[in-house]
């Protein structure tokens, strides 16, 4: 009953409870999932980086990266694109798939996972104005977005996710 409540998939590993709501999922980064990313053009990579931050956040903070569908996170999406516009006057055209925001010790994360490979990240220190900036990671496979083209990428290599590009800025205002 709780996980139909929470609206977890089934032993949090991608199976969907059917009829029930989707409200959140916990990512499983050693069975790499698609679920809520089947019409990205590059689901596997992006899946695989959804896993990669997953494994990332389990093994620094031990924190389950948890996701929720776009259209259930209104409040979510706002606030990065708030930063985004106000920021570097960035507004993508890229639909939206699902979101993540939830603290670790002092810092606020906030995640948008987009339709055309696109991660949009925001490391929010609480308490020190020098850490703080939006990241942007690229699944392999995809174009820059053109929002993105003055920005420079570098690469990492992922078992998760293949090569990822990233880049970022530093967040200057207070949110």
């Amino acid at each position: 009953m709780i996980l139909l409540l929470l609206g977890h998939y089934n032993n949090c590993m991608g199976n969907r409870i059917k009829g029930e709501k989707e409200i959140s999922y916990i990512v499983d980064f050693n069975n790499v999932s698609m679920v809520g990313l089947e019409s990205s053009p590059v689901k596997e990579t992006l899946a695989g980086l959804r896993a990669n931050e997953a494994r990332y956040f389990m093994n620094k903070y031990k924190h389950e990266f948890t996701i929720v569908p776009a259209n259930e996170s209104h409040e979510t999406l706002d606030y990065v694109d708030r930063i985004l516009k106000k920021e570097r006057d960035i507004e993508f055209a890229a639909k939206p798939l699902e979101t993540s925001r939830f603290q670790v010790e002092n810092i606020k994360f906030a995640y948008v996972f987009y339709e055309d490979g696109l991660v949009v990240n925001v490391m929010y220190t609480v308490d020190d104005l020098k850490k703080r900036a939006v990241g942007f990671k690229l699944s392999e496979g995809m174009e820059v977005p053109k929002e993105l083209g003055k920005f420079k990428f570098a690469r990492q290599k992922s078992k998760l996710a293949g090569t990822i590009r990233g880049s970022f800025f530093v967040i200057k205002g207070e949110y």
